[in-house]
């Protein structure tokens, strides 16, 4: 199953739908501009639509790719016995993906951006080690791709849901409950009421929220955790990693990437840029929309947008 663009109209979501099929399973990505590539990689529970008005600024001087994971957003939604819903299987649908766009579709082998938030910034970062020489940059906004940072520790409501825990699993499976708490909680401004639909719109329905369930059960915490491979990356991260300029964009009123999480993408990347916004929530990309903005395209050496 997948959605379609038709079942939850938004006006600031107008761009064209592009498919990439995993043996079947369709994913959706866009895939906007010309120019250096830059990818977009969301989390959980969100989707592309979190990318874009950053979209729109950057699209006349870069090339945005901005997929959304199996199971979420516009891709497809299939059973179990199909897709096992893994980050490790998510890591490989981001390489398929990559390698197709530059055999099939013209990208470059080179000079990539990534930007990623929350399970983006995992996948991501797995993706980026095992190929620094693609990159040139690195955006990231809350998120974390490496062990808990000493002294944190999951809110209590991941951990119930993350523990296997059949009731809590079950509601958030049950219900749109988790995706609209994030919608709400994950900002310290409102968002428009327009806005909070478009978020949640790809998971009306119990059969669309696998993925948001199986996320949070794949937190990985100890090396016996499937997805722990992702983040299990020693101390110290590669020079080839340290080497790229890296620009992290932090809500410091996030109430799952604290003030440590920050502070460990400082340790491991001393030059990092760093641009902390204290009263953004978790999306600070909606928080501080505009400062956000800014921030990455002056990175990216990007004049700003004329409007028409």
């Amino acid at each position: 199953m997948s959605l379609t663009e038709a079942e939850f109209p938004c006006a600031d979501y107008d761009f064209t739908p592009h498919w990439f099929a995993h043996r079947g399973v369709r994913q959706h990505y866009l895939d906007e501009g010309a120019g250096a590539p830059v990818l977009m990689l969301h989390g959980n529970p969100s989707w592309s639509y979190m990318w874009r008005d950053l979209v729109r600024e950057l699209r006349a001087r870069h090339r945005c790719v901005v997929p959304d994971h199996i199971g979420m957003g516009l891709s497809d939604r299939p059973g179990e016995s199909v897709y096992p819903y893994t980050a490790s299987c998510r890591l490989a649908d981001l390489e398929r993906l990559v390698e197709h766009l530059v055999a099939e579709h013209g990208l470059p082998d080179r000079g990539w951006t990534l930007i990623g938030h929350d399970w983006g910034g995992v996948i991501g970062m797995a993706w980026a080690r095992r190929r620094p020489e693609w990159l040139s940059r690195i955006v990231m906004l809350n998120s974390a791709a490496f062990p808990l940072p000493a002294g944190a520790r999951l809110p209590w409501y991941l951990r119930l849901i993350r523990g296997g825990g059949r009731p809590p699993a079950w509601f958030v499976h049950r219900t749109n409950a988790f995706v609209l708490a994030a919608a709400r909680l994950g900002v310290t401004s409102p968002l428009p009421a327009p806005v909070r639909r478009a978020y949640a719109a790809p998971y009306r329905g119990r059969q669309r929220r696998l993925a948001v369930v199986r996320f949070i059960q794949d937190i990985p915490l100890a090396p016996t955790d499937p997805a722990w491979p992702l983040i299990d990356v020693g101390p110290v991260e590669d020079p080839k990693m340290t080497s790229l300029p890296l620009l992290v964009c932090w809500g410091g009123r996030d109430p799952v990437f604290d003030h440590r999480f920050l502070a460990e993408w400082m340790r491991r990347f001393p030059a990092a840029e760093v641009r902390l916004f204290p009263y953004a929530g978790h999306f600070v990309q909606e928080d501080a929309r505009d400062e956000v903005i800014a921030c990455v395209r002056d990175f990216l050496g990007c004049p700003p947008e004329r409007q028409s």
